[in-house]
């Protein structure tokens, strides 16, 4: 029986130099704690900063310089119903009939010829489109909210001219001019005004060129995966540089489409080529992560290689897959470089109608607005930023959404 005496006589004793090590280790530790803490504060601040500016110069972005300007169409001589007020060629026909001159004349009366100056050269557009809305108006008077001019709001913010200074300041004291909410903003497509723009065309171009790069890009990526991991030798993937995709795109997919230059069909596949390799690297490392006992199981009940893959293999490793589609469609998302070359970097006033319409995207209409001279066209930058991360936020929702509905835990 062992005494107490030799199991303290047995046990090993710490020596100074170990006592030492031992503390430095420890310290090590907390040191290498307070820097990984420090490093996720950092970022974090830089974080909102980013985001504190972008909002901050964001919410100018979703307002514009308005004129107060009440019409009596009553006594305008416009006339017009239902019916031909419904008729694709309705704006011109108003115009026409001097609409442009009638929303003049009433502004004129309302804040005199300097005021009337400044309402913008296609107010009377938005009047139009409220007619064609509600062609009840035309039977009374109604009061209308137009945009201003480029100068009348640099004026208004403090910018330009004295005189223009002055006269905005009037017209502020008299509630003619005021800083409201554009909802047009989200509607509209680009223009050379930055009280006319809008982002509904660059986004609609974007989700048109996402969907052919995820409907090229996804299946190919996963396929390919499924082949490089099971079946194919040992091999490696090379990261390429997107410009190279752009001149790829510019020689091939524009030699062949060679009328659809910017359309969203070439920009989605030239942003397919992108993005697959990223989709056949996670898809290869979540096929590889699922466990052997699954495919020996599968193959112990009789199953082919051909069903152990496509019936058990995949949809396991489905979810990684759908992580690496997340981060290859985001980084598509924001790609701004290939699509300058294939020349998706056309001023488009009007939506794209389709896949192979004239477009551009959101990423490179926000490099063309940063590159503006005109002052009105920062904020407007800013407030396109907003609507870019709230598209990516949501399309990133979908696809965890999607991830977490497929994932199967074993």
């Amino acid at each position: 029986m062992t005494s107490p005496a030799d199991t303290e006589a047995r046990r090993p004793t710490r020596s100074a130099a170990f006592e030492k090590r031992l503390k430095q280790r420890y310290a090590q530790e907390r040191r290498f704690k307070l820097f990984g803490l420090f490093a996720i504060i950092v970022s974090i601040a830089i974080l909102f900063v980013l985001l504190g500016n972008m909002t901050i110069n964001g919410v100018g972005g979703f307002q514009r310089a308005e004129l107060q300007v009440p019409i009596d169409f009553a006594e305008s001589g416009l006339a017009g119903d239902a019916a031909s007020l419904s008729q694709p060629g309705a704006v011109q026909t108003l115009e026409m009939q001097g609409l442009p001159e009638i929303v003049a004349f009433a502004a004129e009366q309302r804040m005199g010829a300097a005021g009337a100056e400044q309402l913008s050269q296609d107010a009377w557009r938005e009047v139009a489109e409220d007619l064609r809305a509600d062609p009840g108006m035309l039977r009374g008077q109604e009061t209308f909210w137009l945009p201003a001019s480029g100068d009348l709001a640099s004026g208004m913010d403090g910018e330009g001219s004295p005189e223009m200074q002055a006269l905005a300041a009037q017209l502020e004291r008299e509630g003619y001019l005021e800083k409201r909410f554009d909802w047009g903003f989200l509607t509209r497509s680009d223009a050379t005004d930055p009280q006319q723009v809008g982002v509904w065309g660059a986004l609609k171009g974007s989700i048109l060129t996402m969907i052919v790069t995820l409907a090229l890009a996804f299946p190919i990526g996963v396929l390919s995966a499924l082949y490089l991991e099971e079946y194919a030798p040992k091999n490696n993937l090379a990261a390429v540089p997107s410009i190279i995709f752009g001149l790829l795109g510019l020689a091939v997919f524009l030699w062949i489409f060679p009328n659809m230059r910017s359309a969203p069909l070439v920009g989605g596949m030239t942003l397919a080529l992108m993005t697959m390799p990223v989709i056949v690297i996670s898809g290869r490392n979540a096929i590889k992560a699922v466990p052997p006992s699954i495919r020996d199981g599968a193959l112990a009940v009789g199953a082919s290689p051909v069903q152990v893959v496509f019936h058990h293999v995949l949809p396991l490793a489905l979810p990684g897959i759908l992580t690496g589609t997340i981060i290859g469609m985001a980084r598509a998302l924001g790609e701004t470089a290939p699509l300058l070359l294939i020349g998706m970097r056309a001023f488009v006033a009007t939506p794209p109608d389709g896949f192979t319409s004239p477009a551009t995207v959101l990423p490179v209409q926000i490099f063309l607005w940063s590159d503006e001279i005109d002052r009105g066209f920062i904020e407007r930058t800013s407030a396109a930023i907003i609507v870019l991360l709230l598209f990516l936020l949501v399309m990133n929702a979908l696809a965890i959404y999607l991830r977490n509905k497929f994932e199967k835990t074993w």
